[in-house]
């Protein structure tokens, strides 16, 4: 049972911050404090089909929420801890009220002008306002990849959205990078066996 939200509580969650390709996105969101949906819950225990018809409940039910994606090429220039606060801040400033404060799924976050903020490990899994980020920035991003897939079919990005899948990496090995694959990250796992 999730911990349901304060007045005015936001809560903010990453998605993508593991992929080879796409940005990282974040989401920000303020629930009212008698929401409840069955269904929500960390999206990664969420199937696609249940994810994207509560996408439309939350948006519609939401006080406030933003979503915000962060480029590859800003990721490879400050690094993905840092573009995933950014997108969270991002998103946090599109929200049409200050929060009281704000819930942050993980261990890792900057101060948010003077509002007073939470980093809960596995928060989207225990606050109803992280969860219902969590899906926010999953459903966004996924969407996103979907987008991409059809520039460049080849890395099935519809599929993987990006992660580094075995096929991912297949696809990298033969055909190489595009600009929306993070240059700094590994692309292909070093060789593990020495040539003899």
């Amino acid at each position: 049972m999730l911990i349901r939200s304060l007045y005015n509580e936001a809560g903010t969650d990453e998605a993508g911050r593991g992929c080879l390709a796409g940005p990282v996105t974040a989401a920000a969101i303020i629930l009212p404090e008698d929401f409840y949906h069955e269904d929500l819950n960390d999206s990664k225990m969420v199937t696609e089909i249940r994810r994207n018809k509560l996408r439309p409940i939350l948006e519609q039910e939401a006080i406030s929420y933003g979503v915000f994606h962060i480029s590859p090429k800003e990721i490879d220039n400050i690094n993905i801890l840092n573009a995933s606060i950014l997108a969270m801040h991002k998103s946090i400033l599109q929200l049409t009220k200050l929060p009281t404060c704000i819930m942050v799924d993980g261990n890792r976050f900057k101060p948010f002008k003077e509002v007073p903020y939470e980093c809960i490990i596995k928060g989207d899994s225990k606050y109803a306002s992280i969860a219902a980020a969590s899906v926010l920035a999953k459903t966004y991003r996924d969407a996103y990849m979907e987008q991409l897939h059809e520039e460049f079919p080849m890395y099935n990005w519809i599929k993987n959205k990006g992660y580094p899948t075995k096929e991912h990496r297949e696809a990298i090995r033969k055909y190489g990078i595009t600009k929306y694959h993070r240059k700094s990250f590994r692309q292909l796992p070093e060789q593990l066996k020495l040539e003899v």
